[in-house]
């Protein structure tokens, strides 16, 4: 059976294409932008051109994401926390513990050996937890994006930063520019300041081995590494981490 999981982003939008538990094809990370349908179709377009398959061999399609809602062709529309649950399952087994951190927003997740959902936890109504808050320390440090991890890695002293607020983090941040602090230093805070309130997410659900890291901000290993350090546990990072939730959705297609 060939079935495909799109999971619709605040911020991109994936697709991935699979037959019996096997990735044929995927998406690159489409930006979502304001028309979220036609991101949807524009990302499966992408995955069926990898797969050289025509639009009618996909039997069925599940969504998730933000904007689940925007795909009309999918049969069923699924949680978040759902998706990422069985995508993380399916590629880490024994996972017991999911933490799913995207541009919007971070979950945790307590699950079951068979990759149900037992409890979860989601930090929703503020960016200091999620990776739109490194977007905004990036432009105040004037770093690229793309560099905030291995900098951060560099740090040699922890700074504390304690604003609880997206924009009055920003103000700190421009006050330790201003006091000469290392740009690695700041950077480091920024990253310990999002892992602290990810793992007061995450605690509250319950942490039990093994531990994977999901979501786009899996990618950045300065994040990564304050995570390890604040819930002093290893964490598993699968690759492609930020296509676990598209994952989930088309094994759940298949379920059904």
């Amino acid at each position: 059976m060939i079935t495909a999981g799109i999971d619709v982003g605040s911020k991109t939008t994936k697709v991935v294409i699979l037959e019996d538990g096997r990735v044929l094809g995927r998406s690159s990370l489409v930006p979502t932008g304001f028309d979220q349908t036609e991101s949807a179709q524009r990302a499966i377009e992408e995955a069926l051109q990898a797969t050289g398959l025509g639009a009618a061999a996909i039997e069925r399609r599940v969504a998730t994401g933000a904007g689940a809602k925007a795909v009309p062709e999918a049969a069923e529309h699924i949680s978040d926390v759902k998706a990422a649950a069985r995508g993380a399952h399916h590629l880490v087994p024994s996972a017991r513990t999911v933490i799913d951190v995207g541009a919007e927003e971070g979950r945790g997740i307590r699950c079951s050996e068979t990759g149900g959902v037992i409890d979860f936890a989601v930090n929703e109504k503020c960016a200091a937890g999620a990776g739109a808050f490194t977007e905004a320390m990036s432009r105040a440090l004037e770093l690229p994006l793309e560099e905030m991890g291995t900098l951060s890695l560099k740090s040699q002293n922890a700074v504390p930063m304690n604003a609880q607020c997206a924009v009055f983090a920003e103000s700190e941040v421009v006050s330790l520019i201003h006091a000469k602090t290392p740009k690695e230093d700041i950077v480091r805070a920024v990253h310990d300041a999002i892992a602290s309130r990810i793992g007061s997410m995450v605690r509250r659900v319950g942490i039990s081995p093994e531990v994977v890291l999901v979501g786009g901000v899996a990618r950045n290993v300065g994040f990564v590494d304050s995570l390890r350090r604040g819930l002093e546990i290893e964490i598993r990072v699968p690759e492609d981490p930020d296509f676990v939730g598209a994952l989930g959705a088309a094994l759940v297609a298949a379920e059904d």
